[in-house]
C-alpha cells in the first residue's frame, strides 16, 4: 500500500512547475516569485492565534507549493510556556497535510538519547534525503523511531523527506517533517522495494547510479531547504505564540468563572436555574453575571449585569460590581437604589469611565409580585402561566457609570406558574441579526407550549443561537414563581412595650397550633420570647414577627434597630446574654440580616416527620 497517491497520467516532468519555476536570465523571476511567497506564507502562518488554525495554515502555504505533504508532530503534553522543564518525551501528530503517515499511532514515546530526542537537540542530521539512495541512511533511524519500519516501508521508493525541528522563543516544540513523492517519470519500477536504504527486486538498479538523477530531480534542493527552514522557524514562533495565547486564554476565563456563583440558592416558592456562555472570538474575556441573592420574607433578588467591552479589566470590573450588587441587595434596598448606589460605585473604580448594563428584579413569594429596575440593559421576558410571554417595556434608565441618571422601579404582578428571563445582548444580538430581531425571536421561542422548568426555559432561549461563532459572552438566569400561599404565613406588629414578648408567645403558639405543629410550640414560643425581648430594647418602632410554613419553618423578628445581635459566653453569675445561645441550640439554622430600615433576626426549625397513616 501506499501512503502517498501515485501522479495522474500527463503529469509534468519530476517536479511540478509550480515548485521548480522556470529560471529565467539573471534568475530575477525566481527570486522575486519565491521571496513573494514567503512573504505570503509568512503572513498565513501568523494570521491566526489559535494552534489548530496555525498548523491548518502552516499545511496550506507548504503543500503544494513546497512539498505534496506535511507532517507536524508537536510535545504531548503541549508545555506550559511560562513553566517549562526537561525535553520532550513524547510526540503527537497534531496536523496532517497530504498524507496518512502515522494516523494509526499518533502519538510516540521517544526513546532517551534517540535519534528524535538528538534531531531536536540539532544534534542529528535530519535530511535531505531520498529514500532508495544512500542518503537514506542517515535518516532511518529518526523516522522508524516515529512511525516505525513497517509503515516506513510502504513508503515509494525515491520519495524525498525533510525533517525540520519547531523551535518556539524559550524550547524545542516538535518536528516538521515535508514530503515529495515520486514521479512516475523517474521512479523505479513498482516492483522495486527499498531496504535498508537499498533497492531490492528484479531489476534493481544501481543505487549509486542514481542517486545523482533523484538528488537533483526529487530532492529538496539548497534553496528548497533554506525556504522550508525559514517557514520552519515562523512556525516556531506561531505555535508558541499561540501556546502562549491559550495559556492567558485561560487564565482568563478561569478568573472570569471564579468571580461567578458556580450555583444559585434554591429558595422556598422560586426555582431557578442559570446558563453561562463565553464568546468564542479568541481568547478576548468578557463582563456578563448573574446572581441571586436571598432576603428576608423568603424573598429573592435576581441580578443581570453586562459590562461593556471584552478584556480582562472588564472582568475584574464584573467582580467588583458583582460584589457591591450582592452588599446592596442583602441591605434590602429598593431595585432602584440599588442601581443607583452601583452607578456610584462604578464611578469610583477608577479614573476610567466603567459602564455596565444592569437588570435588577425582586421576587415576593407571598405577594406574588415582582419589582423591577434596568439600566440600559436588554428587556426581561415574563411567561405567563397561560404560557404567554411579553418584553417588559421598563424604562430603560442610562447604563451603570454614566452619573447623574434617575432610575425607577416597576411593580408587575407574578401569579403562581408564571416565569422570568433575564439574560445579556449576546443571546439576542448577533453580527447578522439585529437586536430587535433577536428579542422577537426570543419571545415568540419562549411563548409557546406549556409551563416549563428553569432548566428547561435556559434550554429554549439558547435554541435562537445561529451557528458559528459567538461574538459576545450569554449570561442567563431563569426563575419559575410557585409561589407560597397565604394560608401558610402569619405576619404580625407588634409594639415595643413590656408585654410584647408575652403577646408573641401566645400568637406565634396559635399559628403552630392552627398548622398542626404541635410538637414545635414549646421551642418555638421560647425563641420568639427572647428574639421579641432583645428587639423591643433597642426598637423605637413597631417590631415585626413573621411565621412562614414550607419545608421549613421560618420565623423573622424585625426592628429598626441596625445594631446586629452576637451570641456571646455570659458568665455565672450575669442575667443577660443567653438568649442567642438559646436560638443556636434550638434552633436548625439562624442567623441575623441587615435592612436598610433596620435589621432581621431569624431563625428554622425541621417540620416534624408525618406519621404513617394506619
Amino acid at each position: 500500500m501506499r501512503d502517498l497517491p501515485e501522479p495522474r497520467t500527463g503529469q509534468s516532468p519530476v517536479v511540478p512547475p509550480q515548485r521548480r519555476p522556470p529560471l529565467l536570465p539573471g534568475g530575477r523571476a525566481r527570486t522575486a516569485e519565491r521571496l513573494a511567497y514567503l512573504d505570503n506564507a509568512t503572513r498565513r502562518i501568523n494570521s491566526s492565534l489559535d494552534l489548530a488554525h496555525t498548523l491548518r495554515n502552516l499545511g496550506k502555504v507548504l503543500v503544494p507549493a513546497l512539498a505534496d505533504a506535511a507532517v507536524v508532530h508537536l510535545r504531548d503534553p503541549l508545555p506550559d510556556m511560562e513553566r517549562f522543564s526537561g525535553s520532550p518525551a513524547a510526540l503527537t501528530i497534531h496536523h496532517l497535510h497530504g498524507t496518512r503517515l502515522g494516523r494509526r499511532s499518533r502519538t510516540r514515546r521517544l526513546v532517551p538519547g534517540g535519534a528524535v530526542a538528538r534531531a531536536l537537540n540539532q544534534q542529528f542530521p535530519t535530511g535531505p534525503v531520498v529514500l532508495g539512495t544512500p542518503s537514506a541512511a542517515r535518516l532511518r533511524p529518526l523516522l522508524e523511531e516515529l512511525y516505525g519500519a513497517r509503515t516506513l516501508g510502504r513508503l515509494a521508493a525515491g520519495t524525498a523527506l525533510l525533517a525540520l525541528p519547531l523551535r518556539g522563543r524559550k524550547t524545542v516544540l516538535g518536528l516538521l517533517l515535508l514530503i515529495r513523492r515520486p514521479s512516475k517519470l523517474s521512479a523505479p519500477s513498482s516492483e522495486l522495494h527499498v531496504q535498508e536504504g537499498q533497492f531490492t527486486g528484479p531489476g534493481a538498479p544501481d543505487a549509486f547510479a542514481l542517486t545523482a538523477a533523484y538528488d537533483a530531480a526529487l530532492a529538496f534542493d539548497a534553496t528548497d531547504t533554506a525556504t522550508a527552514a525559514h517557514l520552519a522557524t515562523q512556525a516556531g514562533l506561531a505555535v508558541d505564540t499561540a501556546l502562549r495565547y491559550s495559556r492567558e486564554w485561560e487564565i482568563a476565563d478561569e478568573l472570569q468563572r471564579s468571580m461567578l456563583p458556580t450555583h444559585l440558592p434554591q429558595r422556598h416558592g422560586v426555582r431557578l436555574a442559570h446558563r453561562y456562555l463565553p464568546c468564542e472570538r479568541g481568547a478576548q474575556v468578557g463582563g456578563d453575571w448573574y446572581d441571586s441573592v436571598p432576603l428576608p420574607g423568603n424573598r429573592v433578588a435576581l441580578i443581570v449585569g453586562d459590562v461593556m467591552g471584552h478584556s480582562l479589566t472588564s472582568a475584574a470590573i464584573m467582580g467588583q460590581l458583582r460584589t457591591s450588587a450582592q452588599t446592596l441587595a442583602a441591605l434590602d434596598l429598593p431595585p432602584h437604589e440599588v442601581l443607583y448606589h452601583l452607578d456610584e460605585q462604578a464611578q469610583r473604580l477608577g479614573r476610567e469611565q466603567h459602564l455596565a448594563t444592569c437588570v435588577y428584579a425582586v421576587y415576593d413569594p407571598i405577594a406574588n409580585r415582582v419589582v423591577l429596575a434596568n439600566a440600559g440593559h436588554v428587556p426581561p421576558v415574563l411567561v405567563q402561566p397561560d404560557g404567554k410571554a411579553e418584553l417588559l417595556e421598563l424604562p430603560a434608565g442610562a447604563p451603570i457609570g454614566v452619573g447623574g441618571v434617575d432610575f425607577t422601579s416597576v411593580e408587575l404582578p407574578a401569579p403562581p406558574g408564571s416565569a422570568l428571563l433575564l439574560f445579556t445582548d449576546g443571546l439576542v444580538e448577533t453580527r447578522r441579526r439585529p437586536l430587535a430581531t433577536g428579542l422577537e425571536l426570543l419571545r415568540s421561542r419562549l411563548g409557546h407550549g406549556a409551563p416549563r422548568t428553569p432548566e428547561q426555559l435556559c434550554q429554549e432561549a439558547l435554541r435562537i443561537l445561529p451557528p458559528g461563532d459567538r461574538a459576545d459572552d450569554i449570561a442567563l438566569l431563569a426563575a419559575t414563581f410557585d409561589g407560597i400561599p397565604a394560608e401558610d404565613v402569619a405576619y404580625w406588629y407588634l409594639q415595643p412595650r413590656h408585654e410584647t414578648p408575652g403577646r408573641a408567645r401566645r400568637l406565634a403558639g396559635h399559628a403552630l397550633r392552627r398548622w398542626g405543629l404541635e410538637s414545635l410550640v414549646d421551642n418555638t414560643e421560647l425563641m420568639v420570647s427572647e428574639l421579641v425581648t432583645n428587639a423591643i430594647q433597642h426598637a423605637t418602632r413597631p417590631v415585626t414577627l413573621r411565621l412562614v410554613r414550607t419545608s421549613v419553618l421560618r420565623c423573622e423578628v424585625g426592628d429598626d434597630s441596625a445594631l446586629l445581635p452576637r451570641a456571646r459566653r455570659a458568665g455565672p453569675d450575669d442575667e443577660r446574654g443567653r438568649g442567642l445561645q438559646i436560638v443556636a441550640r434550638c434552633a436548625e439554622r439562624w442567623g441575623a440580616t441587615r435592612l436598610g430600615a433596620g435589621k432581621v433576626v431569624w431563625f428554622e426549625q425541621r417540620l416534624p416527620t408525618p406519621r404513617p397513616a394506619t
